[in-house]
């Protein structure tokens, strides 16, 4: 799942501001009326959305604004701030995989109805498989499903290679009832009108600014607390912020550059935010086919004066995308397990004079203040940001004035975004902030950094990943190694040499790493997860947010 940004505009007005004013009353008069209809609010900051309830497209309203999740549900329920953890039955009670994960068989929980009363069964579970298959739309992760069946309450799946890097986006798939859906006739295309699953919700009404579920009857779990959500998409994250303060929005997920003085401090027995790390990353791409930046050698300076501190502390607020300085690039905790014996424990630290000595040793060269490449070329580097995106903006200002101490001359260009997303695709840039995927391992962070299967030469379009147009051909076979490997011990092997490729060749420097978190407020509701209690990331669109929804009580 690609990892989720705000791209609206900059909370400038925002961050001036030691406060902001109430809208629809103060959070105390709130808290004296109580909840007697037991609803919660939560809210987005994206602008007026068109109903479309279709569960497999991501740009759909259902799954854009969350809702998705409380009619839906997913065979297993991971946890993605605890990525090791083997997953909770949901659907499925069981799953075995056999062969080198090419083969899958899942038990189907009995007892489990739709919406609409009828009973959901193994052939409801092959038949969404079937649709995955035979829908290219709708396989957004690109699974290469092949032999389907379905025999008692079992599903048995087929495929030519190993899906090792492929079982949780697997084994996470939500199901659609057959009986509904044999009946549309372009799945990547129908609207859905009335959305029927076996969540415990169902769609009561939807507006451009607000859909609303309610609690349904004959849900196969105890029944949440929870009678009522209503999802609000307000205008922009100025008045998302607004809404979180005056207890209108009680849940959400955006961007507070100022979170201490405009959010938390005005309530803090119940406004709370918690922003775990995922196994992806935020930081700073080169296109690496473009001199000098194809050379490893000014990369690895780079990485070595550049403070991760100011990045995480102003950038990011001190808290949004958590700061990422493991050497190997793979985010703490969440990827502990995975980093090799020899580089654990290691950080990366400022460093200018280590970066200069580097630089020297490679042919570099000190003019004054500035630094020239081996042939005598000034070393400048243009690094692009779409206008709007506040964090990355303040990002690059920061790696700017961190070049400046190696003599390279930086300069930010704001750019429109759609602009931004064609030179990402094209490779019409020199540096940027993007980010990559996540997933139970650092596989896919690595694979969107290195994988040279993805590569396409500077100008052509199209691409998935590798936007730094990074060739080498060993971090291919390492990845390809660690896809289709047979045991354990082969795949500890290529990920160790993966950290190797990325501490020794910086392909990209991971600065952040990405996050799955949210605002929530425990005036209404109990049971949020916290870094104390971490059974479900924060966020309210992930599929967590039903586990969450079904842990909240009333609070006292």
């Amino acid at each position: 799942m690609r990892v989720k940004r705000s791209i609206v505009a900059a909370l400038v007005a925002v961050m001036a501001m030691g406060g902001l004013t109430a809208c629809g009353g103060s959070g105390s008069s709130n808290a004296a009326q109580g909840n007697p209809d037991a609803v919660l609010n939560v809210g987005k900051p994206d602008g007026p959305q068109s109903e479309n309830n279709n569960p497999f497209l991501e740009t759909s309203a259902l799954s854009n604004m969350g809702y998705r999740w409380m009619i839906y549900e997913p065979l297993v329920m991971h946890n993605r701030v605890k990525p090791q953890e083997p997953g909770k039955p949901w659907l499925a009670t069981k799953w075995d995989w056999a062969d080198n994960y090419k083969k899958l068989v899942l038990t189907i929980r009995d007892g489990v109805k739709f919406s609409d009363g009828q009973p959901m069964t193994a052939e409801d579970v092959a038949y969404t498989f079937q649709l995955l298959r035979d829908n290219k739309a709708l396989n957004v992760d690109a699974v290469p499903y092949k032999d389907i069946a379905a025999a008692g309450n079992q599903v048995t799946l087929g495929f030519e290679n190993s899906q090792f890097v492929n079982q949780l986006k697997i084994l996470q798939t939500l199901v659609v009832p057959k009986h509904v859906w044999q009946g549309i006739k372009d799945p990547a295309l129908d609207t859905v009108k009335n959305p029927i699953g076996t969540g415990p919700y169902t769609l009561k009404s939807a507006t451009p600014q607000t859909m609303i579920v309610v609690r349904r009857d004959g849900y196969w779990q105890e029944a949440p607390k929870v009678k009522e959500i209503r999802y609000t998409s307000y205008t922009d994250n100025n008045a998302q912020v607004n809404a979180l303060v005056s207890g209108a929005s009680e849940w959400s997920f955006v961007f507070i550059p100022n979170y201490k003085a405009v959010y938390t401090s005005k309530d803090p027995q119940h406004y709370k935010l918690w922003f775990p790390a995922q196994l992806a990353v935020h930081g700073l791409w080169f296109n690496t086919e473009k001199a000098p930046w194809n050379d490893a050698k000014l990369r690895q300076a780079v990485s070595k004066v550049i403070n991760r501190d100011d990045i995480f502390n102003q950038g990011e607020a001190g808290y949004f995308y958590p700061k990422n300085d493991q050497v190997t690039g793979i985010p703490t905790p969440a990827g502990d397990p995975f980093i090799a014996p020899q580089y654990k424990g290691q950080t990366v630290n400022v460093d200018v004079p280590g970066a200069k000595a580097l630089l020297t040793g490679a042919g570099y060269k000190f003019n004054g203040d500035k630094l020239a490449d081996p042939s005598g070329k000034p070393v400048a580097i243009k690094l692009t940001v779409p206008s709007g995106w506040s964090d990355y903006i303040t990002d690059l200002e920061i790696i700017k004035d961190n070049l400046a101490q190696i003599g390279i001359t930086a300069t930010v260009e704001k750019m429109n975004q759609d602009a931004w997303i064609k030179s990402v695709d094209t490779g019409d840039f020199e540096g940027l902030m993007h980010w990559t995927n996540d997933g139970a391992t650092p596989y896919d962070m690595y694979r969107d950094v290195m994988d040279g299967s993805r590569y396409k030469p500077t100008g052509q379009g199209g691409i998935n990943g590798n936007y730094g147009r990074f060739k080498n051909d060993e971090a291919t076979k390492a990845l390809e190694t660690y896809a289709n490997a047979e045991d354990d011990a082969a795949r500890t092997a290529a990920m160790a040499t993966l950290q190797k490729i990325m501490i020794d060749q910086q392909p990209m420097i991971p600065t952040s790493a990405a996050n799955s978190g949210g605002e929530y407020s425990t005036k209404n509701w109990t049971g949020w997860p916290d870094e104390a209690n971490p059974y479900a990331p924060a966020q309210p669109t992930l599929r967590n947010a039903l586990d969450i929804v079904l842990h909240l009580k009333p609070s006292a």
